[in-house]
């Protein structure tokens, strides 16, 4: 059995987003990922690591095999930690092109993750989503918006400084940072 066979999502999660596509332009929306969208999901962590795997001289065989451990590792570890989050595919004219991970905690919102198809990157899809994240916390009366952000995606932290996020701790690897429920621009 393949690493992706043997992974599943939680049966019980909470949906906290307004409903699909309430809120975000025409074509554009998500529903809930299904164990059947893990080859996907598989194909999309592959998609955002391919630069940083590009150098690397291994054999075709090898880098996949990398990939499809780490991303076996890193869905495990999303659905042992947070069971109840909102897992979504996320959609552009019927076709996948990412994912969204929320946890809503008692007080703010954790962007488990958000990873975009390289095809599907700067064309604001990124941005509406967040925004909506941020909208629908300051519905829920929520303190903040927190995410992580690798250090060497400087794409994703200046989406995520224009959003209105700010660094608050540096692991090294990654940068913690939180947008403060406020109002938005």
């Amino acid at each position: 059995m393949n690493a992706v066979g043997a992974l599943n999502f939680p049966s019980r999660r909470v949906a906290w987003l307004p409903a699909a596509g309430a809120g975000l332009p025409p074509g554009l929306g998500w529903r809930d990922a299904r164990d059947d969208d893990l080859p996907f999901l598989r194909r999309l962590y592959a998609d955002v690591r391919a630069a940083e795997l590009a150098a690397v001289p291994w054999p075709e065989a090898a880098r996949q095999a990398f990939l499809d451990s780490q991303f076996a590792l890193q869905h495990r570890h999303y659905t042992t930690y947070y069971p109840s989050a909102d897992y979504l595919l996320v959609e552009a004219a019927g076709q996948a092109v990412g994912r969204l991970y929320l946890h809503r905690g008692e007080h703010e919102v954790d962007v488990v993750d958000i990873a975009l198809l390289a095809a599907a990157r700067g064309h604001g899809i990124g941005t509406v989503l967040l925004r909506l994240v941020q909208r629908t916390a300051l519905r829920d009366g929520l303190g903040s918006v927190m995410l992580h952000v690798e250090q060497r995606n400087g794409a994703a932290r200046r989406l995520y400084e224009r959003l209105g996020f700010v660094v608050e701790a540096d692991s090294g690897s990654h940068l913690r940072m939180r947008w403060i429920a406020a109002t938005l621009s």
